[in-house]
């Protein structure tokens, strides 16, 4: 099931710019290993599910994929051949804003191998350039 908030203030939002790099959410937190965006744009729910699944599905119970991204941005879309001057569309799906440097995946409890293949898998299933990266050690 995609993901979606639950209730929110404003049926739709306008679009804004992805400007600059990450500045929260880029550093591997709760896994191992991660996946972080070299490019910023929008990644759908349903794409953020997709990763989700291709994930899972390779690493068989051996370790887990946490999400690190939400979408909370409703995306709107007029129909085709539509005239102009009729307002704005509805909403048609949701979308996370995902700046450079972002982690969007985190893998835990499974060897490097295992995690870069289905961080590799993950990765096709993503609109934008991403990178395995892993955790720093602590000082």
């Amino acid at each position: 099931m995609a993901l979606m908030p639950k209730r929110v203030k404003h049926r739709k939002v306008q679009r804004g710019k992805v400007r600059g790099n990450a500045t929260r959410g880029n550093f591997v937190a709760i896994g191992e290993f991660g996946l972080m965006a070299l490019q910023g744009g929008y990644i759908s729910a349903r794409q953020i599910e997709a990763g989700r699944i291709a994930g899972n599905h390779y690493l068989a119970g051996e370790g887990k994929v946490r999400i690190r991204i939400f979408p909370d941005k409703p995306v709107t879309a007029t129909a085709a051949e539509t005239r102009m001057g009729k307002g704005k569309g509805e909403p048609e799906f949701w979308a996370a804003v995902v700046r450079p440097g972002t982690i969007l995946y985190e893998i835990q409890g499974a060897p490097l191998e295992t995690a870069r293949v289905a961080l590799n898998r993950i990765a096709h299933k993503m609109p934008i350039r991403v990178r395995m990266v892993s955790r720093r050690p602590s000082v």
